[in-house]
């Protein structure tokens, strides 16, 4: 999963990227509203967490932005703005959730999995496709009950396929959302990731679909 970090202080972004990475979590950041703005104009996300008092672009301005263009990504305020009236204003320029610091970063994490889940149109943090599970909490995969030990990477590509169960997944959305802006995408490389889960999970219903992608469907 891949998540947009908008946090102009370089001390408490280093951290929350740190915290996000450790998650599983692919990170691109912006220090600025306009930076921000444009990456979320032009990049897909899985989810954003946004610092209101940014310089150039506020972060309230950005989020209108983003949703006036159509952007529907899910929205973390993450600000040391508190009282009610400016939680008012976010939640109505179309955040999903308001995080106040300071803050616990497990509280962080713990909303961001539940913004992701629901924006796939899951309630549960326990992901599941017949005997195969994937628990976002912990990070653990299991088949059959037995745990599987997965690569940072094919644990990326399963977590998105679980997310998007049912629906067909190109190489170019994976590579999208497993890796950062600036990192090398070759979509050659999620082949390998899902010949290694086919063999690491066999069984696991992970379906080519030609020309299109790749599916994880229920059995």
């Amino acid at each position: 999963m891949r998540i947009l970090l908008v946090e102009d202080e370089p001390t408490l972004r280093a951290q929350l990227r740190a915290g996000l990475q450790d998650a599983g979590y692919v990170v691109d950041e912006a220090d600025n509203g306009r930076d921000a703005h444009f990456m979320g104009d032009t990049e897909n996300f899985d989810a954003v967490v946004l610092d209101l008092g940014l310089p150039l672009i506020d972060g309230l301005t950005v989020l209108q932005r983003w949703r006036e263009a159509g952007r529907i990504m899910p929205v973390l305020i993450l600000t040391a703005r508190g009282n009610w009236s400016e939680k008012v204003a976010g939640i109505d320029a179309g955040a999903d959730d308001y995080l106040t610091k300071p803050f616990h970063m497990e509280e962080l994490l713990a909303r961001l999995r539940a913004l992701i889940r629901r924006s796939s149109g899951l309630a549960s943090p326990l992901l599941q496709c017949g005997d195969l599970a994937l628990d976002t909490r912990s990070g653990r995969v299991t088949l059959a009950g037995h745990p599987v030990a997965l690569t940072s990477h094919e644990y990326k590509v399963l977590g998105y396929l679980m997310h998007r169960q049912g629906s067909v997944v190109s190489r170019t959305e994976l590579n999208e959302h497993i890796y950062a802006q600036d990192a090398d995408r070759d979509s050659n490389t999620i082949e390998v990731f899902v010949a290694r889960l086919r063999k690491k999970l066999p069984g696991a219903p992970i379906e080519t679909v030609r020309g299109l992608g790749y599916r994880l469907q229920q059995p």
